[in-house]
């Protein structure tokens, strides 16, 4: 599940660089399958002007009929097709490959001057929730969005958790307290979880949810000392010295931060740097 977005998230970068240089391109993604297919539903492959492609929808006789297609429809510019794919040798008309499944596949032209709801569907899907509203949050919470992750603001305060103060962010959600921080939002393998409430409690409180769920990324402000405090409180709960070491904390590079714009900085560098670590695997 986890490469399947790793990957679409690859082509996304491709396609938005593609569209800011006025090239269009081709997309060719799986919207449907059937019994064994080589890849499910998701799967997208994207061809430039040259024919060189970033992403699969599977190999094999799948991906050459595909990419057929695909430079079929840089020539005639055809707007969407929908291809059916029968993978078993067995039946009339199959590609020899012996899954025995069916594959849908939706081939797309875009064009870079008017892409239309392309932009809003490839959109990255990398969502970074900042639990916490205060002076931190508000200096991060642009330095992320300005590095293509889409922003959620989680806090008790309604004055901290607001359009006015955050009018970019994708959403923000005020909770009854830190205990129910999760009750309003979803949170996948792709989500990078940043902890940087106003006080031991609220930390304490997220984390204890946070180490249950899955993400990408889990960070916590504060120091070594205060940490091993909150560790040693879950500890007591059940959780293992094991479910630690998936924390980044203190949350951020070691680059001398003090201001909440410095610790912002080292923040989002340490996020970059888990995104890379996870594109490249």
């Amino acid at each position: 599940m986890l490469r399947k977005m790793i990957m679409a998230q690859k082509v996304s970068y491709f396609a938005r660089d593609l569209v800011e240089q006025g090239k269009d391109f081709v997309i060719a993604k799986v919207v449907d399958t059937q019994g064994s297919t080589p890849r499910k539903k998701g799967a997208v492959l994207l061809m430039k002007q040259d024919g060189t492609t970033v992403g699969t929808v599977g190999g094999g006789l799948l991906e050459a009929e595909t990419e057929k297609l695909c430079r079929k429809t840089l020539d005639t510019k055809e707007k969407t097709h929908i291809y059916n794919f029968v993978l078993d040798e067995k039946q009339k008309d199959a590609l020899d490959m012996g899954c025995g499944g069916d594959a849908t596949v939706q081939i797309d032209y875009i064009d870079a001057s008017d892409p239309g709801d392309f932009i809003r569907e490839f959109k990255l899907a990398d969502t970074a929730y900042i639990f916490g509203g205060g002076h931190v949050a508000y200096a991060l919470e642009p330095v992320l969005r300005h590095v293509d992750f889409k922003t959620v603001i989680i806090d008790d305060r309604e004055e901290y958790a607001n359009a006015e103060r955050y009018p970019q962010a994708e959403k923000t959600v005020v909770v009854e307290s830190f205990d129910h921080a999760f009750d309003h939002i979803a949170i996948d393998e792709s989500s990078y979880i940043i902890i940087v409430t106003r006080g031991h409690r609220g930390d304490l409180q997220v984390l204890r949810q946070a180490l249950r769920k899955p993400c990408a990324y889990l960070g916590m402000i504060g120091s070594r000392r205060k940490n091993r405090l909150l560790y040693d409180t879950l500890l007591e709960e059940g959780f293992s010295e094991e479910a630690f070491k998936r924390v980044h904390a203190p949350i951020g590079l070691s680059i001398g931060a003090e201001t909440p714009e410095e610790i912002a900085v080292s923040i989002v560098a340490e996020i970059v740097q888990t995104r890379s670590q996870i594109d490249s695997e």
